[in-house]
């Protein structure tokens, strides 16, 4: 398997090319370089280039960028899986957010997710839209749950989390998996990927338990009721394992 990898420098990219490394398959990464998104000739030269057999589109970019590597994978016949995200859908009215529940964001980074998964789904309906949640990894640094925990107590002396709050969130290493798993055994149309998503633990839950097991005992972290959003992402296939296989959790149901 060849497969062209967008945004491999983000937070989920260097654990994904890691993943597909294990399996066997060869990897390319896109080079802005090479074929700026915005520059529509540049970007099919590099796409003719390099005869992939699978596409996954996780880069920040332009609409007509994502709906240009949508048609490209439908010319060719090739898997496309294009991550989107839970914040497609804004907290009223409340969650969880099935399959086809209104996207209804109001910050312009939710807004802009819509726009590109309307972009490659008519460009392409055989692509897998995967929406995916917070991420949560054991690295020191990046934009994942653990990283921002240790900087809220850093920043702030305490770690402030919701009790009202259930976070649609799966641990890095498992999206990969899910991700590349799609790449294999596509599934045409809306994903949802999270770990969250049947056991329904809330923030404060989770804000410990990652202060259990990744023994943070410096971390302050207090009850702060003033979010309300059980932003859990459902009806989807169970594609990644459960939170509490990962942390001291006891389910919820």
């Amino acid at each position: 398997m060849k497969l062209l990898i967008t945004g491999t420098r983000g937070t989920i990219g260097p654990r994904l090319l890691a993943a597909a490394h294990q399996r066997g398959w060869e990897t390319v990464a896109w080079d802005r370089s090479q074929a700026d998104p915005l520059d529509e000739a540049a970007v099919q030269a590099f796409l003719d280039r390099q005869a992939v057999q699978g596409l996954i589109h996780l880069a920040t970019g332009p609409e007509a960028w994502a709906a240009q590597l949508a048609r490209f994978a439908g010319e060719r016949g090739v898997p496309l899986v294009h991550v989107s995200s839970a914040m497609v859908f804004h907290h009223q009215p409340d969650g969880p957010h099935g399959l086809h529940d209104e996207r209804n964001a109001q910050d312009d980074y939710g807004r802009y997710k819509i726009r590109c998964e309307d972009a490659v789904l008519q460009a392409a309906g055989h692509a897998s839209l995967v929406r995916i949640g917070w991420q949560i990894d054991d690295s020191a640094s990046g934009n994942h749950m653990l990283a921002a925990l240790e900087g809220w107590q850093q920043q702030q002396g305490r770690v402030s989390a919701s009790p009202h709050w259930r976070p649609a969130c799966s641990w890095l290493a498992d999206t990969a998996q899910a991700l590349l798993g799609l790449v294999s055994r596509p599934i045409a149309g809306l994903v949802h990927v999270d770990s969250n998503a049947e056991e329904g633990h809330d923030f404060v839950a989770i804000a410990r338990a990652l202060q259990q097991r990744f023994a943070r005992g410096h971390w302050r972290v207090q009850a702060d009721g003033d979010y309300v959003h059980d932003q859990r992402l459902v009806g989807g296939q169970a594609l990644v394992p459960p939170l509490s296989a990962r942390l001291p959790l006891a389910s919820n149901g």
